[in-house]
Protein backbone atom coordinates (compact mmCIF):
# COMPACT_ATOMS: atom_id res chain seq x y z
CA UNK A 1 0.00 0.00 0.00
CA UNK A 2 1.12 3.56 -0.71
CA UNK A 3 1.01 5.76 2.37
CA UNK A 4 -0.11 9.41 2.47
CA UNK A 5 3.49 10.37 3.25
CA UNK A 6 4.80 8.54 0.18
CA UNK A 7 2.14 10.16 -2.00
CA UNK A 8 3.10 13.58 -0.66
CA UNK A 9 6.78 12.84 -1.39
CA UNK A 10 5.94 11.99 -4.98
CA UNK A 11 3.93 15.18 -5.41
CA UNK A 12 6.88 17.19 -4.07
CA UNK A 13 9.25 15.42 -6.48
CA UNK A 14 7.05 16.43 -9.40
CA UNK A 15 6.36 20.03 -8.35
CA UNK A 16 9.78 20.99 -6.97
CA UNK A 17 12.45 18.53 -8.11
CA UNK A 18 11.85 18.06 -11.87
CA UNK A 19 10.59 14.48 -11.65
CA UNK A 20 9.03 13.46 -14.93
CA UNK A 21 8.36 10.55 -17.20
CA UNK A 22 10.73 11.48 -19.99
CA UNK A 23 8.98 9.44 -22.67
CA UNK A 24 6.30 6.97 -23.60
CA UNK A 25 7.61 5.22 -26.69
CA UNK A 26 5.47 2.89 -28.80
CA UNK A 27 7.54 0.32 -30.61
CA UNK A 28 6.00 -0.83 -33.89
CA UNK A 29 7.15 -3.72 -36.05
CA UNK A 30 7.23 -2.91 -39.76
CA UNK A 31 8.24 -6.41 -40.85
CA UNK A 32 4.74 -7.10 -42.20
CA UNK A 33 5.02 -3.94 -44.33
CA UNK A 34 7.86 -5.36 -46.43
CA UNK A 35 7.20 -5.14 -50.16
CA UNK A 36 9.21 -5.09 -53.37
CA UNK A 37 7.22 -2.08 -54.60
CA UNK A 38 8.51 1.17 -53.06
CA UNK A 39 5.15 2.96 -53.27
CA UNK A 40 3.35 0.06 -51.59
CA UNK A 41 6.06 -0.16 -48.93
CA UNK A 42 5.62 3.51 -48.01
CA UNK A 43 1.84 3.16 -48.05
CA UNK A 44 1.93 0.17 -45.71
CA UNK A 45 4.33 1.95 -43.33
CA UNK A 46 2.10 5.02 -43.23
CA UNK A 47 -1.04 2.95 -42.62
CA UNK A 48 0.42 0.85 -39.83
CA UNK A 49 2.01 3.71 -37.88
CA UNK A 50 -1.01 6.00 -38.12
CA UNK A 51 -3.35 3.15 -37.16
CA UNK A 52 -1.47 1.89 -34.10
CA UNK A 53 -0.21 5.24 -32.79
CA UNK A 54 -3.23 7.43 -33.47
CA UNK A 55 -4.15 7.63 -29.75
CA UNK A 56 -0.63 7.63 -28.29
CA UNK A 57 -0.30 11.38 -27.69
CA UNK A 58 -3.87 11.79 -26.42
CA UNK A 59 -3.45 8.86 -24.02
CA UNK A 60 -0.20 10.28 -22.66
CA UNK A 61 -1.83 13.65 -22.07
CA UNK A 62 -4.83 12.05 -20.35
CA UNK A 63 -2.60 10.04 -17.98
CA UNK A 64 -0.52 13.12 -17.26
CA UNK A 65 -3.64 15.15 -16.48
CA UNK A 66 -5.28 12.51 -14.30
CA UNK A 67 -2.22 11.60 -12.24
CA UNK A 68 -0.41 14.94 -12.31
CA UNK A 69 2.74 13.32 -13.68
CA UNK A 70 4.53 15.27 -16.44
CA UNK A 71 5.07 13.09 -19.51
CA UNK A 72 7.52 15.12 -21.55
CA UNK A 73 7.68 13.20 -24.82
CA UNK A 74 5.58 10.75 -26.80
CA UNK A 75 7.60 8.85 -29.37
CA UNK A 76 7.60 5.95 -31.80
CA UNK A 77 10.32 3.45 -32.65
CA UNK A 78 10.14 1.13 -35.65
CA UNK A 79 11.94 -1.91 -37.03
CA UNK A 80 15.35 -0.93 -38.48
CA UNK A 81 14.50 0.53 -41.88
CA UNK A 82 17.48 -1.13 -43.60
CA UNK A 83 15.69 -4.45 -43.02
CA UNK A 84 12.24 -3.19 -43.97
CA UNK A 85 13.35 -1.42 -47.12
CA UNK A 86 15.81 -4.00 -48.45
CA UNK A 87 13.34 -5.49 -50.93
CA UNK A 88 12.13 -2.20 -52.43
CA UNK A 89 14.97 0.31 -52.11
CA UNK A 90 17.51 0.29 -54.92
CA UNK A 91 19.35 3.49 -54.05
CA UNK A 92 19.97 5.85 -51.12
CA UNK A 93 17.32 8.13 -52.62
CA UNK A 94 14.74 5.34 -52.29
CA UNK A 95 15.50 5.08 -48.58
CA UNK A 96 15.03 8.84 -48.23
CA UNK A 97 11.41 8.41 -49.40
CA UNK A 98 10.90 6.04 -46.46
CA UNK A 99 12.38 8.66 -44.11
CA UNK A 100 9.91 11.20 -45.45
CA UNK A 101 7.04 8.75 -44.87
CA UNK A 102 8.16 8.21 -41.29
CA UNK A 103 8.38 11.97 -40.78
CA UNK A 104 4.89 12.58 -42.17
CA UNK A 105 3.47 9.79 -40.01
CA UNK A 106 5.14 11.31 -36.92
CA UNK A 107 3.58 14.68 -37.71
CA UNK A 108 0.20 13.04 -38.32
CA UNK A 109 0.01 11.32 -34.93
CA UNK A 110 1.75 14.21 -33.13
CA UNK A 111 4.80 12.47 -31.63
CA UNK A 112 8.02 14.35 -30.90
CA UNK A 113 10.35 11.90 -32.64
CA UNK A 114 10.28 8.63 -34.55
CA UNK A 115 13.33 6.38 -34.33
CA UNK A 116 14.38 3.39 -36.35
CA UNK A 117 15.94 4.86 -39.48
CA UNK A 118 18.60 2.36 -38.62
CA UNK A 119 20.93 -0.43 -39.68
CA UNK A 120 22.47 -3.29 -37.71
CA UNK A 121 25.93 -3.93 -39.12
CA UNK A 122 28.09 -5.26 -36.29
CA UNK A 123 29.69 -7.90 -38.53
CA UNK A 124 29.16 -6.56 -42.04
CA UNK A 125 26.94 -4.48 -44.31
CA UNK A 126 24.43 -5.74 -46.84
CA UNK A 127 23.88 -3.54 -49.92
CA UNK A 128 20.68 -2.25 -48.26
CA UNK A 129 22.56 -1.43 -45.05
CA UNK A 130 25.16 0.55 -46.94
CA UNK A 131 22.53 2.39 -48.98
CA UNK A 132 20.65 3.39 -45.82
CA UNK A 133 23.84 4.65 -44.17
CA UNK A 134 24.71 6.67 -47.28
CA UNK A 135 21.18 8.12 -47.27
CA UNK A 136 21.38 9.42 -43.70
CA UNK A 137 22.69 12.94 -44.49
CA UNK A 138 19.88 13.66 -46.97
CA UNK A 139 17.27 11.98 -44.75
CA UNK A 140 18.27 14.15 -41.80
CA UNK A 141 18.13 17.23 -44.01
CA UNK A 142 14.67 16.48 -45.38
CA UNK A 143 13.00 15.46 -42.09
CA UNK A 144 12.50 17.07 -38.71
CA UNK A 145 11.34 14.21 -36.46
CA UNK A 146 13.18 11.17 -37.81
CA UNK A 147 16.08 9.81 -35.76
CA UNK A 148 18.75 7.47 -37.07
CA UNK A 149 21.07 4.93 -35.50
CA UNK A 150 23.60 2.37 -36.68
CA UNK A 151 24.90 -0.50 -34.57
CA UNK A 152 28.46 -1.14 -35.78
CA UNK A 153 29.74 -3.54 -33.13
CA UNK A 154 28.96 -6.08 -30.43
CA UNK A 155 30.78 -8.23 -27.92
CA UNK A 156 29.84 -11.34 -29.93
CA UNK A 157 30.74 -10.03 -33.39
CA UNK A 158 33.49 -7.44 -32.99
CA UNK A 159 33.47 -4.06 -34.77
CA UNK A 160 32.75 -3.48 -38.46
CA UNK A 161 35.46 -0.94 -39.19
CA UNK A 162 34.24 -0.42 -42.77
CA UNK A 163 30.98 0.86 -41.30
CA UNK A 164 32.88 2.97 -38.75
CA UNK A 165 34.89 4.61 -41.54
CA UNK A 166 31.76 5.22 -43.63
CA UNK A 167 29.91 6.75 -40.68
CA UNK A 168 32.73 9.23 -40.05
CA UNK A 169 32.18 10.45 -43.60
CA UNK A 170 28.39 10.48 -43.24
CA UNK A 171 28.54 12.47 -39.99
CA UNK A 172 30.64 15.11 -41.74
CA UNK A 173 28.21 15.18 -44.67
CA UNK A 174 25.20 15.40 -42.34
CA UNK A 175 26.83 18.35 -40.58
CA UNK A 176 27.30 20.10 -43.91
CA UNK A 177 23.75 19.46 -45.11
CA UNK A 178 22.25 20.87 -41.88
CA UNK A 179 24.87 23.58 -41.30
CA UNK A 180 22.33 26.41 -41.25
CA UNK A 181 20.71 24.81 -38.19
CA UNK A 182 23.91 24.31 -36.22
CA UNK A 183 24.53 20.94 -37.90
CA UNK A 184 21.54 19.61 -35.95
CA UNK A 185 21.19 16.60 -38.23
CA UNK A 186 24.09 15.01 -36.34
CA UNK A 187 22.13 15.36 -33.09
CA UNK A 188 19.63 12.87 -34.53
CA UNK A 189 22.24 10.24 -35.40
CA UNK A 190 23.74 7.73 -32.95
CA UNK A 191 26.41 5.08 -33.55
CA UNK A 192 26.12 2.08 -31.20
CA UNK A 193 27.94 -0.96 -29.93
CA UNK A 194 25.71 -3.58 -28.28
CA UNK A 195 22.53 -1.59 -28.98
CA UNK A 196 19.52 -2.86 -26.97
CA UNK A 197 16.37 -3.93 -28.81
CA UNK A 198 14.04 -2.04 -26.48
CA UNK A 199 15.53 1.42 -25.93
CA UNK A 200 12.82 4.13 -25.62
CA UNK A 201 15.26 7.06 -25.73
CA UNK A 202 16.06 9.04 -28.86
CA UNK A 203 18.01 9.34 -30.98
CA UNK A 204 18.97 5.67 -30.63
CA UNK A 205 15.56 4.03 -30.33
CA UNK A 206 14.50 1.29 -32.71
CA UNK A 207 12.07 -1.61 -32.43
CA UNK A 208 14.26 -4.70 -32.33
CA UNK A 209 13.59 -7.79 -34.41
CA UNK A 210 13.16 -9.81 -31.20
CA UNK A 211 10.16 -7.67 -30.21
CA UNK A 212 6.45 -8.32 -30.81
CA UNK A 213 4.17 -6.46 -33.20
CA UNK A 214 3.78 -3.47 -30.89
CA UNK A 215 4.92 -2.59 -27.38
CA UNK A 216 4.91 0.29 -24.89
CA UNK A 217 8.26 1.24 -23.36
CA UNK A 218 8.63 4.04 -20.81
CA UNK A 219 11.72 6.05 -19.90
CA UNK A 220 11.75 7.74 -16.50
CA UNK A 221 14.10 10.40 -15.23
CA UNK A 222 14.80 12.41 -12.13
CA UNK A 223 18.29 13.85 -11.64
CA UNK A 224 16.82 16.71 -9.60
CA UNK A 225 15.11 14.28 -7.24
CA UNK A 226 18.34 12.38 -6.60
CA UNK A 227 20.32 15.59 -6.05
CA UNK A 228 17.77 16.88 -3.53
CA UNK A 229 17.82 13.56 -1.67
CA UNK A 230 21.63 13.69 -1.47
CA UNK A 231 21.55 17.24 -0.13
CA UNK A 232 19.78 15.84 2.93
CA UNK A 233 22.67 13.44 3.65
CA UNK A 234 25.54 15.78 2.75
CA UNK A 235 28.80 14.61 4.34
CA UNK A 236 27.48 11.15 5.24
CA UNK A 237 29.44 7.94 4.59
CA UNK A 238 29.30 5.91 1.37
CA UNK A 239 26.80 3.39 2.73
CA UNK A 240 24.31 6.17 3.51
CA UNK A 241 24.99 7.77 0.13
CA UNK A 242 24.31 4.52 -1.72
CA UNK A 243 21.17 3.72 0.25
CA UNK A 244 19.78 7.19 -0.44
CA UNK A 245 20.31 6.90 -4.20
CA UNK A 246 18.88 3.39 -4.27
CA UNK A 247 15.71 4.30 -2.36
CA UNK A 248 15.18 7.41 -4.50
CA UNK A 249 15.60 5.41 -7.72
CA UNK A 250 12.98 2.97 -6.44
CA UNK A 251 10.43 5.76 -5.98
CA UNK A 252 11.19 7.27 -9.38
CA UNK A 253 10.81 3.93 -11.13
CA UNK A 254 7.46 3.21 -9.43
CA UNK A 255 6.09 6.36 -11.02
CA UNK A 256 7.22 5.11 -14.41
CA UNK A 257 5.72 1.68 -13.76
CA UNK A 258 2.34 3.26 -13.03
CA UNK A 259 2.42 5.27 -16.27
CA UNK A 260 3.58 2.29 -18.31
CA UNK A 261 0.82 0.02 -17.05
CA UNK A 262 -1.85 2.66 -17.61
CA UNK A 263 -0.63 3.45 -21.12
CA UNK A 264 -0.48 -0.24 -21.96
CA UNK A 265 -4.02 -0.84 -20.72
CA UNK A 266 -5.57 2.16 -22.45
CA UNK A 267 -3.83 1.60 -25.78
CA UNK A 268 -4.31 -2.17 -25.64
CA UNK A 269 -0.62 -2.63 -26.44
CA UNK A 270 1.63 -4.91 -24.31
CA UNK A 271 3.94 -3.30 -21.75
CA UNK A 272 7.61 -3.83 -22.61
CA UNK A 273 10.16 -2.26 -20.28
CA UNK A 274 10.93 0.62 -17.95
CA UNK A 275 14.19 2.38 -18.73
CA UNK A 276 15.15 3.83 -15.35
CA UNK A 277 17.82 6.21 -16.59
CA UNK A 278 18.76 9.54 -15.07
CA UNK A 279 18.41 11.63 -18.22
CA UNK A 280 19.15 15.34 -17.75
CA UNK A 281 17.58 18.34 -19.48
CA UNK A 282 18.89 21.88 -19.98
CA UNK A 283 16.61 23.02 -17.13
CA UNK A 284 18.37 24.27 -14.00
CA UNK A 285 18.20 21.60 -11.28
CA UNK A 286 17.88 18.68 -13.69
CA UNK A 287 21.54 17.74 -14.07
CA UNK A 288 23.53 14.52 -13.62
CA UNK A 289 26.70 16.61 -13.30
CA UNK A 290 25.15 18.41 -10.33
CA UNK A 291 24.60 15.03 -8.64
CA UNK A 292 28.31 14.28 -9.07
CA UNK A 293 29.11 17.65 -7.51
CA UNK A 294 26.77 16.89 -4.61
CA UNK A 295 28.64 13.61 -4.10
CA UNK A 296 31.76 15.70 -3.57
CA UNK A 297 33.34 16.97 -6.80
CA UNK A 298 34.04 20.62 -7.57
CA UNK A 299 33.14 19.99 -11.23
CA UNK A 300 32.21 16.95 -13.27
CA UNK A 301 35.53 15.88 -14.72
CA UNK A 302 37.55 16.38 -11.54
CA UNK A 303 39.58 13.43 -10.19
CA UNK A 304 37.10 10.95 -8.71
CA UNK A 305 34.45 11.59 -11.38
CA UNK A 306 34.55 8.11 -12.88
CA UNK A 307 34.26 6.47 -9.44
CA UNK A 308 31.37 8.75 -8.45
CA UNK A 309 29.55 8.04 -11.71
CA UNK A 310 30.08 4.28 -11.29
CA UNK A 311 28.55 4.48 -7.81
CA UNK A 312 25.60 6.52 -9.06
CA UNK A 313 24.93 4.26 -12.02
CA UNK A 314 25.01 1.08 -9.96
CA UNK A 315 22.73 2.35 -7.20
CA UNK A 316 20.19 3.68 -9.69
CA UNK A 317 19.97 0.23 -11.24
CA UNK A 318 19.77 -1.56 -7.89
CA UNK A 319 16.90 0.64 -6.77
CA UNK A 320 15.11 0.47 -10.09
CA UNK A 321 15.10 -3.30 -10.50
CA UNK A 322 13.25 -3.64 -7.20
CA UNK A 323 10.50 -1.34 -8.49
CA UNK A 324 9.71 -3.06 -11.79
CA UNK A 325 9.82 -6.63 -13.05
CA UNK A 326 10.69 -5.46 -16.56
CA UNK A 327 13.71 -3.16 -16.62
CA UNK A 328 15.57 -2.74 -19.90
CA UNK A 329 16.74 -0.24 -22.45
CA UNK A 330 19.87 1.61 -21.39
CA UNK A 331 19.06 2.18 -17.69
CA UNK A 332 21.49 4.18 -15.57
CA UNK A 333 23.00 7.67 -15.90
CA UNK A 334 23.17 9.63 -19.14
CA UNK A 335 25.92 12.22 -19.67
CA UNK A 336 24.93 14.28 -22.75
CA UNK A 337 26.95 17.48 -22.66
CA UNK A 338 24.50 19.85 -24.39
CA UNK A 339 21.49 18.64 -22.36
CA UNK A 340 23.04 19.08 -18.90
CA UNK A 341 23.78 22.50 -17.40
CA UNK A 342 26.39 21.05 -15.07
CA UNK A 343 28.20 19.31 -17.91
CA UNK A 344 28.13 22.53 -19.95
CA UNK A 345 29.66 24.51 -17.06
CA UNK A 346 32.34 21.86 -16.53
CA UNK A 347 33.24 21.89 -20.23
CA UNK A 348 33.39 25.69 -20.30
CA UNK A 349 35.71 25.71 -17.26
CA UNK A 350 38.01 23.13 -18.84
CA UNK A 351 37.28 20.53 -16.15
CA UNK A 352 35.62 18.19 -18.63
CA UNK A 353 37.50 17.00 -21.70
CA UNK A 354 36.66 14.53 -24.45
CA UNK A 355 39.17 12.08 -22.97
CA UNK A 356 37.60 12.30 -19.49
CA UNK A 357 34.15 11.81 -20.96
CA UNK A 358 35.43 8.69 -22.70
CA UNK A 359 36.67 7.34 -19.36
CA UNK A 360 33.28 8.08 -17.79
CA UNK A 361 31.51 6.09 -20.51
CA UNK A 362 33.16 2.92 -19.19
CA UNK A 363 30.84 3.03 -16.17
CA UNK A 364 27.67 4.83 -17.32
CA UNK A 365 24.76 3.90 -19.54
CA UNK A 366 25.61 5.30 -22.92
CA UNK A 367 28.68 7.03 -24.32
CA UNK A 368 29.97 10.23 -25.90
CA UNK A 369 26.64 11.99 -26.18
CA UNK A 370 25.72 15.38 -27.69
CA UNK A 371 29.30 16.59 -27.88
CA UNK A 372 30.01 19.50 -30.23
CA UNK A 373 33.41 19.49 -31.90
CA UNK A 374 35.03 21.88 -34.42
CA UNK A 375 33.43 21.81 -37.85
CA UNK A 376 36.76 21.17 -39.57
CA UNK A 377 37.34 17.90 -37.69
CA UNK A 378 38.24 15.24 -40.26
CA UNK A 379 36.07 12.22 -41.01
CA UNK A 380 38.97 9.94 -40.02
CA UNK A 381 39.23 11.57 -36.58
CA UNK A 382 35.48 11.17 -36.03
CA UNK A 383 35.76 7.52 -37.05
CA UNK A 384 38.66 7.09 -34.63
CA UNK A 385 36.60 8.50 -31.76
CA UNK A 386 33.76 6.16 -32.72
CA UNK A 387 36.15 3.18 -32.85
CA UNK A 388 37.49 3.95 -29.36
CA UNK A 389 34.01 4.09 -27.90
CA UNK A 390 32.88 0.93 -29.69
CA UNK A 391 35.92 -0.88 -28.28
CA UNK A 392 34.90 0.10 -24.75
CA UNK A 393 31.46 -1.40 -25.32
CA UNK A 394 32.74 -4.53 -27.02
CA UNK A 395 35.36 -5.42 -24.42
CA UNK A 396 33.24 -4.51 -21.40
CA UNK A 397 30.07 -6.23 -22.68
CA UNK A 398 28.01 -3.04 -22.36
CA UNK A 399 26.14 -0.60 -24.56
CA UNK A 400 28.16 2.37 -25.72
CA UNK A 401 27.24 5.05 -28.21
CA UNK A 402 28.57 8.14 -29.96
CA UNK A 403 26.62 11.26 -30.92
CA UNK A 404 29.13 13.83 -32.15
CA UNK A 405 28.25 17.13 -33.83
CA UNK A 406 31.01 18.69 -35.96
CA UNK A 407 29.48 22.17 -36.10
CA UNK A 408 30.25 23.69 -39.48
CA UNK A 409 32.01 27.06 -39.20
CA UNK A 410 32.53 26.75 -35.43
CA UNK A 411 35.82 26.52 -33.54
CA UNK A 412 36.83 25.62 -29.99
CA UNK A 413 35.18 27.94 -27.47
CA UNK A 414 32.24 28.86 -29.70
CA UNK A 415 28.72 27.98 -28.58
CA UNK A 416 26.08 26.13 -30.59
CA UNK A 417 22.36 26.42 -29.79
CA UNK A 418 19.96 23.58 -30.58
CA UNK A 419 16.92 24.53 -28.49
CA UNK A 420 14.41 22.37 -26.64
CA UNK A 421 15.65 19.22 -24.93
CA UNK A 422 18.83 19.28 -27.04
CA UNK A 423 19.97 22.49 -25.31
CA UNK A 424 23.28 24.16 -26.24
CA UNK A 425 26.95 23.31 -25.94
CA UNK A 426 30.43 24.77 -26.17
CA UNK A 427 32.66 23.46 -28.96
CA UNK A 428 35.16 21.09 -27.33
CA UNK A 429 38.73 20.48 -28.53
CA UNK A 430 39.69 17.24 -30.26
CA UNK A 431 43.09 15.54 -30.23
CA UNK A 432 44.84 16.97 -33.32
CA UNK A 433 46.93 13.92 -34.21
CA UNK A 434 45.95 11.70 -37.13
CA UNK A 435 44.52 8.19 -37.10
CA UNK A 436 43.91 8.11 -40.85
CA UNK A 437 46.13 5.10 -41.56
CA UNK A 438 44.36 3.09 -38.85
CA UNK A 439 40.88 4.00 -40.08
CA UNK A 440 41.95 3.32 -43.68
CA UNK A 441 42.43 -0.39 -42.99
CA UNK A 442 39.64 -2.60 -44.34
CA UNK A 443 37.61 -5.25 -42.54
CA UNK A 444 36.63 -5.64 -38.91
CA UNK A 445 38.11 -5.87 -35.45
CA UNK A 446 37.37 -9.41 -34.21
CA UNK A 447 35.38 -10.15 -31.09
CA UNK A 448 37.34 -10.39 -27.82
CA UNK A 449 38.31 -13.80 -26.44
CA UNK A 450 35.75 -13.62 -23.62
CA UNK A 451 32.93 -13.41 -26.19
CA UNK A 452 33.14 -17.16 -26.79
CA UNK A 453 30.67 -18.28 -24.15
CA UNK A 454 27.88 -20.71 -24.89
Amino acid sequence: MITIREAAETVHMITSENLDVRTITMGISLLDCVDTDLSLLNEKIWNKITRLAKDLVRTGEEISGEYGIPIVNKRISVTPVALVGAGACRSPEDFVTVARTLDKAAHEVGVNFIGGYSALVSKGMTPADEMLIRSIPEAMKQTSRVCSSVNVGSTKCGIDMDAVRLLGEMICETAQKTAQEGSIGCAKLVVFCNAPDDNPFMAGAFHGVTEGDAVINVGVSGPGVVKTALERVRGADFETLCETIKKTAFKITRVGQLVAQEASRRLNVPFGIIDLSLAPTPAVGDSVADILCEIGLEYAGAPGTTAALALLNDQVKKGGVMASSYVGGLSGAFIPVSEDQGMIRAAQEGALTLEKLEAMTCVCSVGLDMIVIPGDTSAATISGIIADEMAIGMVNQKTTAVRLIPAVGKKVGDRVEFGGLLGYAPVMPVNPYSCEAFIGRRGRIPAPIHSFKN
